[in-house]
């Protein structure tokens, strides 16, 4: 085996998967709402390395395409990012037919309207454009990754190597996530990297590279729109010490505030408690602790252990440096950075209050899927999860601006469905009435399910004729005649009284197989979900019409379907262990490890076994994904901890090694290793798109699909396979 090109093709398998991870982090937290759509980036590298594998054989030298293409998309990146700030009062980036979509949600548009006054861009609009952009320079990157594979004879010899270099970039990649390191430490070994291939002596390959960083730097640490940012391994956090607020990638997530004086919101689980004589909340459960005002106001209502689970170890750490009652430092606190889910499935600890507090990530869990970090909190599986740490007396308590009615009332119904009760619902400011279709986008409403007999305390209390009232810093009840009641000083009160919820039209209440609170029905809006795909799937096919050599080589079609199958296999994989181990960056990069090590394992096998018949194979494949598809995801949650592992493994992973084994044993026979690993990578992007096929199917049931496209792939294999 060359040594040049076994070395060569190491190097550009790291830097693709490397640069690939970097990209979906820097895009989704530059390009306003990009991070509701990673999918976009991740397909756009997959296509680029597709193009740049097929054109492998061609004379001109695309590497030195890579770093200009890199400037460019860097630059229309920071580009688009002070055109959006810069023009706030101007510029509205539209997500559906309404900027609060009826049908889908993404919190954070609803702050810019859509209205004749401004310019508004679709959202697919910017997608498509910076799908293109990112494409170009992987483009150049899988030329070099072909032609490496081209010079080494030995075709396992060559994937395994190509397989252990992307595992060398994920590990690198999660290190500097576990330290926080900005893009500038990720880019500029990556840029380095791409000089050696392009050439580091040309001075245009030099300026652009230098070029590319500094717009690396100044959207890292630059693009200051809420304060100074840090990198934590999900978002870009910012915080303004002036305003006391934190964002995330640019969008306002939460204050820090001094309970005590400025924050009765809090307390109004322990107030509502107290008036209706409910005995003591002494032990506390806080999923999304954000930056400590929950447990600021757990802390001044009396309670005795708070254990706040808060997934974002930078957020965090914001609050314990800065909140102004450090309720961090409280002996009563046990801080654990944690996955909510995973936390309250684990723990044996019984809870008299358990609080879902402001948990709306804003981002996706990962490139694979279009679940958002807390989608797996809002599914009746995780209401019992909470049920069961509670106390037999005990109360669960969520809040949150939802922004439309159904959502309110799925929320009210699932949480009726799973504890016995309905719900105590209030909003602020007051509503006798939340319908499906009102729009909730100014209201904060909070939802108390739990201990029957302690609900009943409070609407009893209610019903007595008093209205309760709440300030900035206190709470207590007034006459119902008090319309104008005299305020504290530098306060207001505000009026606090239960709401009816509408459940009527409210759709399909989330389950683990299908996690989505925010998406009305089981369909693929038009508005922007299919517009996106739509364009993707245009800009696709025009990149590969215009870059590959078409009319010399044709994709190979088994080898296509192959890897459309493969992505919603890994699509699958990740959600399953998400929903089992939590949602976590770790759980994730632990994951895709896993998953090539699965392929490194059916490389060596396929080495030593060098099977001819692929039949048995695709039949065990769709066999195991039937038995994936079928078998109910919840079902692996009553298992013990042992068994959980070992059977999550075993559904997840052995697809994973035949569908290894069968791509293996047809690699090792290529005759045009470049074309066939492109037509792979190509079907990759047909199954990134098809993964939005679970907002319809579930996840259970995407493998389905899956299940298809390896038939498809089955049925164009030769009967046997060259020694």
């Amino acid at each position: 085996m060359p040594r040049r090109a076994s070395i060569d093709l190491f190097l550009i398998s790291f830097l693709i998967l490397f640069l690939e991870l970097a990209a979906i982090r820097f895009f989704g937290a530059t390009v306003v709402f990009l991070t509701f759509f990673t999918n976009i980036v991740l397909l756009a590298s997959f296509l680029g390395m597709s193009v740049g594998l097929l054109t492998a054989g061609r004379p001109h030298d695309l590497a030195r395409s890579v770093l200009p293409l890199a400037l460019l998309a860097t630059a229309a990146a920071v580009g688009v990012h002070l055109a959006y700030w810069q023009w706030a009062n101007q510029i509205t980036v539209a997500v559906g037919g309404q900027q609060a979509s009826p049908q889908v949600i993404y919190f954070g548009t609803e702050n810019r309207p859509a209205d004749p006054s401004r310019w508004v861009i679709p959202i697919w609009l910017i997608g498509g454009a910076f799908f293109a952009l990112i494409a170009g320079p992987f483009i150049g990157l899988g030329q070099i990754m072909g032609r490496r594979f081209a010079a080494i004879p030995n075709r396992l010899a060559a994937y395994s190597l190509d397989i252990l270099g992307s595992l060398t970039g994920i590990a690198l990649f999660a290190a500097m996530s576990w330290l926080a390191l900005s893009p500038l430490a990720w880019f500029a070994p990556a840029l380095a990297l791409v000089l050696y291939f392009a050439g580091w002596r040309r001075p245009i390959q030099l300026a652009a590279a230098a070029a590319t960083l500094a717009l690396v730097a100044i959207g890292s640490h630059a693009l200051l729109v809420h304060g100074r940012p840090a990198w934590s391994p999900y978002y870009k956090v910012s915080y303004d010490p002036a305003a006391q607020l934190i964002s995330t990638n640019d969008i306002g997530h939460q204050y820090i505030q001094r309970v005590a004086r400025e924050g009765a919101a809090y307390r109004l689980p322990y107030f509502l408690n107290a008036d209706a004589g409910g005995a003591p909340l002494d032990e506390v459960m806080i999923i999304g602790a954000g930056n400590g005002n929950d447990v600021s106001a757990a802390l001044q209502a009396g309670v005795k252990h708070v254990d706040a689970i808060e997934i974002d170890p930078v957020i965090r750490e914001l609050g314990r440096l800065h909140h102004p009652e450090q309720p961090y430092a409280d002996a009563r606190v046990a801080l654990r950075v944690d996955d909510g889910r995973a936390f309250a499935r684990r723990t044996e600890r019984k809870y008299d209050l358990a609080v879902y507090a402001l948990v709306d990530s804003l981002v996706l869990h990962s490139g694979y899927s279009s679940l958002r970090l807390e989608n797996f909190l809002f599914t009746r599986e995780a209401f019992e999860d909470v049920k069961r740490t509670l106390k037999p007396d005990g109360l669960f308590v969520m809040y949150n601006f939802y922004r439309q009615g159904w959502v309110v009332g799925r929320l009210a119904k699932t949480a009726e469905e799973v504890f016995g009760s309905k719900p105590l619902v209030i909003s602020l400011p007051s509503v006798d009435t939340i319908g499906p279709e009102e729009n909730q986008g100014g209201r904060i409403t909070f939802l108390i399910a739990g201990d029957s007999r302690r609900l009943e305390a409070m609407r009893a209390r209610f019903e007595k004729g008093d209205v309760l009232w709440i300030s900035p810093g206190t709470a207590e009840r007034k006459s119902a005649s008090a319309l104008q009641p005299t305020a504290p000083p530098g306060g207001f009160w505000t009026r606090l009284a239960p709401s009816r919820v509408g459940l009527e039209g409210i759709g399909p209440l989330p389950s683990d197989d299908w996690p989505q609170l925010y998406l009305r029905a089981r369909e693929i809006p038009w508005a922007p979900i299919g517009q996106g795909m739509a364009v993707i799937a245009l800009l696709s096919g025009l990149i590969l019409y215009g870059f590959s050599p078409g009319r010399r080589v044709r994709l190979n079609p088994q080898m296509f379907f192959l890897g459309a199958g493969f992505m919603l296999l890994e699509t699958k994989g990740v959600v399953h262990m998400a929903l089992l181990f939590g949602s976590t960056w770790i759980v994730n990069s632990i994951v895709f490890f896993a998953i090539l090590v699965m392929v490194l394992c059916a490389n060596l096998y396929v080495l030593r076994m060098q099977p001819r018949r692929l039949g048995p194979w695709y039949a065990l494949l769709v066999a195991a994904l039937l038995v994936n598809a079928l078998v109910p995801m919840n079902v692996f949650l009553s298992l013990a901890p042992a068994a959980r592992i070992a059977a999550s493994c075993l559904l997840v992973f052995v697809p994973v090694f035949f569908a290894g084994v069968i791509f293996a044993a047809l690699f090792r026979g290529s005759q045009r290793p470049e074309v066939d690993l492109g037509s792979n990578i190509a079907g990759i992007v047909l199954g990134g798109l098809s993964e939005q096929l679970s907002l319809v199917l579930g996840f259970s049931h995407l493998l389905l699909v899956a299940v298809a496209y390896y038939l498809l792939s089955a049925a164009l294999r030769p009967r046997s396979l060259p020694a």
